[in-house]
């Protein structure tokens, strides 16, 4: 209990309760501003950040009418990817109607040798271009396949189709030779103007670019279901053009 001396010195009009103070809708909205407007501002960028990407995804990012699969165990120069991506555009077509042919070229890198034997970077190639050409394959993106080791390829995804157009069965992976071109073998890439290539952010080399291209095979995509049959719309006539006047002369290993 309070004693006496302190109570003495209480003055009534301290201890009656205060009246609550009514804020003008000004004075509630400069408050409100100053408990939220770090959130304001962080929502903000947020939303301007999301914009940006959707604008430029679907307004200012090129679109390609056409997609290559390059799969090879090292990256290719970039010299060879601009001027190949270029040189394909004539024989591609203006599918989604902007007025211009674009391919793009797909790029994994992609080990198919012993995993054994590799290197912790090389292993880690090999992994980041399995899970990437994995999405490729089953989205089926791209319908031509640019391949350093087909029988690897086809061995991995199972996703070539014979030369005639036929879908290989199930346990026909050994038979990968009847699904591609050498480069080689194709007059219409064969004879394609690449220029050269020099050192770039992955390679130091110098050279041709054709000559570079020219140990590669191409092959189709095949179409196993209806959805990936309208993903590759459009594949099949930049396919023939490819490979117009093509007669191939690949050969199963040993």
């Amino acid at each position: 209990m309070a004693s006496y001396r302190y109570e003495r010195d209480i003055d009534p009009k301290d201890t009656a309760p205060r009246k609550e103070r009514q804020y003008t809708r000004k004075e509630r909205w400069a408050n409100w501003w100053d408990y939220n407007l770090k959130w304001v501002i962080i929502i903000g960028i947020a939303a301007a950040f999301a914009a940006y990407n959707f604008i430029g995804q679907y307004f200012f990012v090129t679109k390609p009418d056409h997609n290559v699969a390059v799969v090879a165990p090292y990256y290719l120069p970039e010299d060879t990817v601009n001027a190949l991506q270029d040189a394909l555009a004539a024989y591609g077509e203006d599918r989604n109607g902007d007025g211009k042919v674009v391919v793009t070229l797909n790029v994994y890198t992609l080990d198919y040798s012993d995993t054994e034997t590799q290197t912790e970077s090389a292993a880690y190639l090999t992994m980041a271009g399995t899970t990437k050409l994995a999405a490729d394959v089953q989205g089926g993106l791209s319908s031509v396949f640019l391949l350093w080791d087909p029988a690897g390829f086809e061995e991995s995804t199972g996703s070539l189709r014979y030369l005639d157009g036929t879908l290989p069965a199930a346990d026909s992976d050994e038979d990968w030779w009847n699904m591609v071109y050498k480069w080689d073998d194709c007059p219409v890439l064969a004879g394609l103007d690449l220029g050269d290539y020099g050192p770039d952010t992955t390679q130091s080399r110098s050279g041709s670019s054709q000559e570079y291209m020219s140990r590669f095979y191409v092959g189709m995509r095949g179409a196993w279901n209806s959805g990936t049959a309208d993903n590759l719309a459009g594949g099949e006539e930049f396919w023939q053009k490819l490979t117009e006047g093509a007669v191939s002369t690949a050969a199963p290993e040993g």
